[in-house]
């Protein structure tokens, strides 16, 4: 496909397209906050419940790890789809590189 036909496929966004995304990126970063917050919430509680159950003696198997680690592995993920690489937009500049990869055949950067 040469560039000027992908360009006259290529269908641009509209004002309400960028109002949608934008909305959608900003969404996906409050809820990271939230999260985070939550996360330091649960942690504690898992803490505090852990040092009374144990009667203060911190020699005991320190059982939230596995919780934190859990809740530390859903952060990661939710904070990649928040501010990882996926989360910027596509330029026109993105999709003519992509285009002239595509044309001679330079898969190497996939």
């Amino acid at each position: 496909m040469s560039r000027r036909r992908a360009r006259e496929h290529n269908v641009r966004m509209t004002n309400d397209d960028l109002r949608k995304a934008a909305k959608r990126r900003l969404k996906a970063k409050r809820d990271f906050h939230l999260y985070l917050g939550i996360w330091a919430a649960v942690t504690l509680l898992l803490v505090a419940i852990w040092w009374f159950s144990s009667g203060g003696d911190s020699s005991r198997y320190f059982w939230p790890v596995w919780p934190f680690l859990g809740m530390g592995v859903a952060a990661v993920f939710i904070g990649l789809d928040a501010y990882g690489p996926g989360s910027r937009y596509i330029t026109e500049s993105d999709i003519d590189r992509e285009v002239e990869r595509m044309t001679r055949g330079d898969d190497s950067k996939r």
